[in-house]
């Protein structure tokens, strides 16, 4: 690890973090059967989606009882826009967030005050855990306002006792000379936009290893272990993995532990996680791939009952903390595309094209419908010494990545390459899709 402090020590960490099986189960039962309640009494949609399906707070004993109960989607949000999901009244809610809604009606998340506390506490023991520190200088560059990503950060490194550097996204130069002047320590961050700020220190002739900068905590978007390899040999940072969403709390529902990388603890005490299948909703044993659904623990303004996250993950058993972890997500069911019939998420080209060192991890799918048949055209960078290498050597460039995508995806595809700098940068989110068949 490139971290030369010590990590944190079972004593330093909440007594949650280290509590036994049967600790943690009584007091998610407990938990959860307050959140049902609270639900059914004051939403009148889960009021009505329970009495259809049947099932009352009571009837849940035990946590496997909570498979009785009906799924929320992103849907049910957006028929209840904006506050109809509100189990407190409005004049109680200390905040309110929202999505972009550029797919239809955004959905609108709100907190009361002990909300924005919890989700503080979440962020913070989500930053300890990727080794940040008390008195560590934070440097956060997502996004601030109606987007959880920059507040939320925001406060958990504040609750730790950590210096807050709130520069937001964009403004990429003035990102590296922040960094360069003041020295942070930790950058929180998507990785797409990482490595925007690494190529721009490069183009003002700084040496992104030579930075004050030892951990990146990216998060808002799949990433692969390529991509964390990518960066990591970029820079000098550990990439650490933060999962979260705006409907469950925003950032700090589950963290990748430093001194282990071996996927992301889901702070259990407050989120309880089931895997299901994605076509059938069937609830799926631990170890098995399928839908991550949420149902939140101690929310007062917004409980979420069952909420279908549409991420790609499996269970696994605890390692640095007491709580289950959670397989790096690297899709979303509603991400995937069907190109002929095949099954294809951006994140497999992702790889292959990180295998290919003279390609740069900038990329976009493009799909068409010229005819009756989906077309897919890969737009990918060249590193500089393809760009001034031979049209053969490209030629060949592009063939390869076009075979391994047939060969290890079932795709035919046309691969496009592009100059140095040729394709736009993200600074948030990255849109690796752009979907052009006819609606």
């Amino acid at each position: 690890m490139r971290d030369p402090r010590p990590h944190t020590t079972p004593a330093q960490l909440e007594p949650i973090e280290t509590a036994s099986r049967d600790e943690l189960q009584a007091l998610q039962l407990a938990r959860l059967q307050w959140s049902l309640k609270h639900a059914y009494d004051n939403v009148p949609h889960y009021r009505k989606v329970f009495d259809k399906a049947g099932v009352q707070p009571s009837d849940c004993r035990s946590l496997a009882d909570l498979a009785k109960f009906p799924f929320t989607g992103k849907k049910d949000l957006r028929d209840n826009y904006p506050f109809g999901m509100f189990a407190v009244p409005r004049e109680q809610v200390a905040r309110l967030h929202a999505s972009s809604g550029t797919t239809g009606k955004p959905t609108v998340v709100a907190y009361t005050p002990k909300d924005i506390d919890t989700w503080a506490t979440v962020m913070a023991r989500s930053i300890r855990a990727a080794g940040g520190r008390p008195g560590d200088m934070v440097h956060v560059s997502y996004g601030y306002g109606l987007f959880t990503g920059g507040l939320g950060a925001h406060y958990g490194a504040e609750k730790l006792g950590c210096t807050v550097v709130p520069i937001s996204g964009g403004m990429t130069e003035r990102q590296v000379q922040i960094i360069v002047d003041f020295k942070p320590d930790i950058i929180m961050v998507t990785p797409s936009y990482m490595l925007a700020i690494a190529e721009e220190m490069e183009l003002q002739g700084v040496d992104p290893k030579s930075t004050s900068l030892r951990i990146g905590i990216f998060g808002a978007e799949p990433w692969t272990p390529a991509m964390r390899e990518a960066i990591e040999s970029k820079t000098a940072l550990d990439a650490i993995d933060i999962y979260g969403l705006s409907e469950i709390i925003g950032p700090g529902v589950a963290q990748e532990c430093i001194e282990t990388k071996d996927g992301l603890t889901v702070w259990e005490d407050h989120f309880y996680p089931e895997i299901v299948d994605p076509i059938t909703g069937a609830a799926l044993p631990d170890g098995e791939k399928g839908e991550l659904v949420f149902t939140s623990l101690t929310k007062e303004a917004l409980p979420m009952i069952r909420y279908r996250t549409r991420d790609l993950t499996r269970l696994m058993p605890p390692t640095a903390r007491s709580m289950r972890r959670i397989e790096k997500i690297t899709g979303r069911s509603d991400d995937m595309l069907i190109i002929r019939g095949v099954n294809l998420f951006p994140t497999q080209v992702e790889e292959l094209i990180l295998k290919q060192p003279e390609l740069e991890p900038y990329y976009t799918l493009e799909v068409t419908r010229p005819g009756h048949l989906d077309e897919l055209t890969v737009h990918v960078e060249m590193g500089s010494a393809l760009a001034s290498a031979s049209q053969d050597a490209r030629h060949a460039a592009a063939a390869r990545l076009e075979h391994g995508i047939k060969a290890y995806i079932g795709v035919s595809c046309s691969v496009q390459l592009a100059l140095p700098m040729g394709l736009e940068r993200s600074v948030g989110k990255a849109k690796r899709i752009l979907d052009r068949r006819p609606r």
